[in-house]
């Protein structure tokens, strides 16, 4: 039955398919050792929910599998017409992926409960307060980086996780983990802009740029400002040099110049952006990047 489901996420788009069940992650250690290092920075969230964190079944009563997804993001960086850019996660010119991913989700619980009677299923699209990245390798979908993001050999990257966990009594084949294939190449700590990337696998939150400019709602300084060259919105570096990522992509003008956004307010920019993965961060935090950078 799982091979349907396997094709069916074919035909959707995803990338991969991994499945697991629903257990102590692998890396959950390492996760509570980070938080002790207070390396999560201003983002308390990431301390809660520990329980669950742990033990993932927790959030779906009879849970008895998780289904893993990844699904691609362009290679292409959305820039502005003056030559600005955001990271290529938000694809601002597309409805936020959580709503997308969402639904091509949908259709594959309604295949699920159409094969499974009775069964329930929830589905996480970076929303919930699990592993999901350790899910992801626990179910063979691919490796961790030594820049912490999940790499698909063949594929790299760029991609949003998901994942359907439910009490289908599914047949989860057992898999070797793949383990990490980074080998001694360090591009993506040589190139971290703020030195976020401490050591291998170890990110400090605190000056990784992706949360100065989207989670941190602090003023950014000018030697932040500096260090975030032409990116207001995200960063893209350490992905950007990683050989796993062998497509190199192109430049797309997807945004309104630079000073067109600063004339926004926020009905204008709810217009634009309201659907967007830029709407969370809103209009005042991202003027206040721009302004950074732009000086």
């Amino acid at each position: 039955m799982s091979a349907e489901i396997i094709q069916k996420a074919k035909d959707l788009g995803f990338l991969k398919i991994g499945f697991s069940i629903p257990e102590r992650p692998t890396h959950f250690n390492k996760y509570i050792s980070w938080l002790s290092g207070h390396k999560n920075a201003e983002m308390s969230w990431m301390e809660r929910h520990t329980k669950i964190r742990e033990d993932p079944a927790l959030l779906l009563k009879g849970c008895q599998a998780i289904i893993s997804l990844a699904y691609p993001y362009s290679p292409n960086q959305p820039i502005t017409p003056d030559g600005f850019n955001v990271s290529r996660y938000s694809q601002p010119d597309k409805d936020d992926y959580h709503q997308r991913i969402r639904t091509l989700c949908n259709d594959l619980v309604t295949l699920l409960k159409d094969i499974h009677k009775g069964c329930k299923a929830r589905i996480c699209v970076d929303s919930v307060p699990i592993l999901e990245r350790s899910i992801a390798y626990s179910s063979g979908i691919g490796f961790i980086g030594k820049n912490n993001m999940l790499i698909i050999p063949g594929y790299g990257s760029y991609l949003y996780l998901a994942e359907i966990m439910t009490t289908a009594p599914l047949d989860i084949p057992s898999v070797d983990p793949i383990e990490n294939q980074c080998g001694y190449c360090t591009r993506c700590l040589d190139s971290c802009p703020s030195g976020a990337l401490e050591e291998p696998f170890s990110l400090n939150a605190s000056r990784c740029l992706s949360y100065l400019t989207i989670e941190r709602k602090r003023h950014i300084d000018k030697y932040e400002g500096i260090m975030m060259g032409r990116c207001f919105f995200g960063c893209d570096k350490c992905q950007e040099v990683c050989p796993f990522n062998k497509e190199e992509g192109s430049r797309e003008i997807l945004l309104p110049s630079t000073d067109e956004i600063l004339n926004m307010d926020m009905v204008s920019f709810s217009e634009r952006f309201g659907n967007t993965a830029l709407a969370r961060t809103g209009i005042e935090k991202i003027q206040m990047n721009i302004r950074a950078i732009t000086g």
